[in-house]
């Protein structure tokens, strides 16, 4: 009940529900402990995902950060309009998103882009669309060190490719980027041991670029959970995103790190149906649906057992149920903020217990200007 009284919205009245309430104050405490997590800000290349804010991104840039990273377009022209100047779009383009890619380096000749690639075939694509431009594009190779998802592996073919990268007139070779989403252990002694062995090929790649006589390349790795294990090689990026908002997910997978949850889920239930249960208004529509139940950590009904969740209704069974009537409001962490958020137009301000005033969420949206 403690930890739910620095959530308790005091104009709660006025503020519709299932809506998502954001701390600021929060944020930039999160942001505090991200950057000694990695030690200067340099080092640090968080994800924009997680939160798809302008506002949150000139937190950054206030907290010293200077290099973002990004899934989509959108998220990557409301990064370089908010004043992010380096800015890697983490997601290989392809199809028109070529095109729009380039427009969006002729849209902000300031904004040093970048974006990964792990084929030939896009490598000439991006070469011939990049010939407008005034400079070169700066290029990661996209390496998979386990996880499966896309990405090459850390080895001869991966070589290879870089040096093609290298070989081109509009494209640069920057560096290597890799994705380890799929390491995970709350035994940090176990989870040490896995990133050694999914990464120790990046290292021996990086050496072999470095001895072909190319430029040291620069390397772009890690989620959150195993961010504080890469942070130990001073070469390295860290790409972390989650922290800056935290969810529940996370504070399960990493219980040693310590972060702040930033934005909380409002519901109300919205009926009784039996003495032990109630349903409230937090549908797929409102809280990510990909993660297994519970999706929601409601703070003070930590008891709650997960009965049903639809598209507009969540249904608990609790012993409490009869001290929520219809109306009674309830505060929730998702399991897993970064599409929650997406789900979301707008968020809504809180400062010293009041709502203040909404952002509008930008980069929810696939298509800005670009």
């Amino acid at each position: 009940m403690e930890t739910m009284g620095c959530y308790r919205v005091l104009n709660v009245d006025e503020i519709a529900s299932p809506s998502l309430l954001l701390f600021p104050d929060f944020v930039r405490e999160n942001l505090i402990r991200m950057l000694r997590v990695v030690g200067d800000p340099n080092r640090l290349r968080p994800h924009v995902k997680t939160h798809k804010l302008p506002q949150i991104v000139r937190m950054k840039l206030e907290a010293g950060i200077t290099k973002f990273k990004t899934s989509t377009i959108a998220e990557a022209e409301m990064t370089a309009a908010a004043g992010g100047k380096d800015v890697l779009l983490a997601f290989q383009p392809v199809g028109p998103n070529i095109a729009r890619f380039i427009e969006l380096n002729e849209a902000f000749p300031e904004v040093h882009f970048s974006t990964i690639v792990d084929n030939l075939e896009i490598v000439e694509q991006l070469d011939d669309a990049a010939r407008p431009l005034n400079q070169p594009i700066g290029v990661y190779v996209d390496l998979d060190v386990g996880m499966g998802r896309s990405g090459i592996g850390a080895g001869p073919q991966a070589l290879k490719l870089y040096q093609h990268i290298g070989r081109k007139k509009n494209l640069r070779p920057v560096g290597l980027h890799a994705y380890d989403g799929h390491l995970k252990n709350q035994d940090l002694n176990r989870l040490r041991q896995q990133v050694d062995e999914a990464f120790q090929p990046v290292w021996e790649l990086a050496e072999q670029i470095s001895r072909s006589g190319m430029t040291n390349p620069t390397i772009i790795a890690g989620g959150t959970p195993t961010s504080a294990l890469l942070a130990k090689h001073p070469f390295v990026e860290v790409g972390m995103g989650t922290p800056v908002l935290w969810d529940y997910g996370q504070a399960q997978v990493c219980p040693e790190q310590d972060y702040l949850w930033a934005a909380v889920l409002l519901s109300r239930v919205v009926s009784r149906p039996a003495s032990n249960r109630i349903c409230v208004d937090l549908g797929h529509k409102a809280v990510s649906s990909e993660m297994q139940q519970p999706r929601v950590h409601f703070l003070g009904l930590e008891d709650a057992k997960i009965v049903m969740h639809n598209e507009e209704h969540l249904v608990l069974e609790t012993d409490q149920a009869m001290e929520y009537p219809p109306g009674a409001e309830l505060y929730g962490i998702p399991k897993h903020i970064c599409p929650t958020i997406a789900l979301h137009q707008l968020v809504y301000v809180v400062r010293d217990q009041h709502v203040v005033e909404t952002w509008p969420i930008e980069a929810r949206n696939r298509r800005l200007s670009i």
